[in-house]
């Protein structure tokens, strides 16, 4: 059973200033979708599922298409919307954004039924390795429930020098699962140091921390825990207007009540991303080293 990919898109890039999901960065106008889908490819993944929105669906549709993979891979869309919410759940007055990473990961469950899955963030380069890897695991998976797993990034290798970053700092067990994941929305880089701020001040890290850089793998189970209890959490924020479902806080309550465990495995890789518009010349540099070297075409599609 092939795994399948899920990629979330819907996220307009407001730090970015534009659809930098789309944006191009390699040799013939490749987006960084492009060379994660690529090396999904190249490791087995059958599909390919677009987490979108419906103001951005025809620009997109357009540009991310079967025949742009030359049909290597089946491609399909599901949508978040602001009120993609349980029955009886209005959006509140005020609220502008989505609900977060685990509420784009819910949208998938109309498309993903038996294959597990990993799940990405669109705009970010994760490496060769990480796909490799986190597709052997998920074949190990098939068929199974309750057992996932995240690649686990040297938080040293991941950041930005254009602003802060949010990671989800890891702490592991002597097996390499995961005990808890905690998310830090403001995570900074100075000359000497790293570091994460937070209501009580600065708190420095160490560079070869772990942490999520929101690539997960899981089985479609993990469906039905999150449907379960995505009511809860709006009840209990009604009054948040921007509070987040994120994917760890729907995984830390998973492990602490001992219903599911999630392997901690590791890359190596620089993680590069376009978090901000300065971001662009850098990771531009990075991939035409990749190619430069072998490990990537000039032209990921011809």
């Amino acid at each position: 059973m092939k795994p399948t990919l899920l990629v979330l898109a819907a996220g307009m890039g407001s730090r970015y200033g534009s659809l930098k999901q789309m944006d191009g960065i390699g040799p013939n106008n490749e987006a960084i979708i492009d060379y994660s889908i690529y090396d999904a490819i190249r490791v087995g993944f059958g599909r390919v599922v677009f987490v979108i929105r419906h103001s951005f669906e025809k620009e997109f549709r357009e540009v991310f298409s079967e025949d742009r993979f030359k049909g290597r891979i089946q491609v399909d869309f599901v949508y978040q919307e602001l009120d993609s919410l349980p029955q009886g759940y209005t959006v509140p007055a005020g609220r502008e954004k989505p609900w977060g990473t685990n509420h784009a990961v819910m949208m998938g469950t109309s498309a993903i039924r038996q294959e597990p899955f990993a799940v990405i963030n669109a705009d970010d380069f994760y490496g060769a390795e990480a796909y490799r890897g986190m597709a052997e695991y998920l074949r190990e998976l098939a068929g199974g429930q309750n057992k996932y797993c995240m690649m686990g990034y040297k938080i040293g290798n991941t950041l930005s020098r254009h602003g802060s970053v949010s990671r989800g700092v890891c702490s592991m067990d002597e097996q390499g699962n995961l005990v808890d994941m905690v998310e830090r929305t403001q995570i900074f880089q100075d000359a000497d140091r790293i570091f994460y701020r937070d209501e009580q001040g600065d708190h420095t890290l160490p560079a070869d921390s772990l942490v999520s850089m929101n690539m997960f793998g899981f089985t479609p189970d993990y469906f039905r825990y999150s449907e379960a209890y995505f009511p809860t959490f709006l009840t209990e924020n009604q009054d948040n207007l921007k509070a987040e479902f994120f994917i760890p806080l729907m995984v830390n309550r998973l492990i602490t009540a001992g219903q599911a465990s999630m392997k901690v495995l590791s890359s190596e890789a620089k993680w590069f991303g376009v978090t901000y518009k300065k971001d662009k010349p850098a990771v531009v540099a990075q991939l035409n080293e990749l190619i430069a070297a072998g490990k990537y075409p000039s032209n990921l599609w011809e």
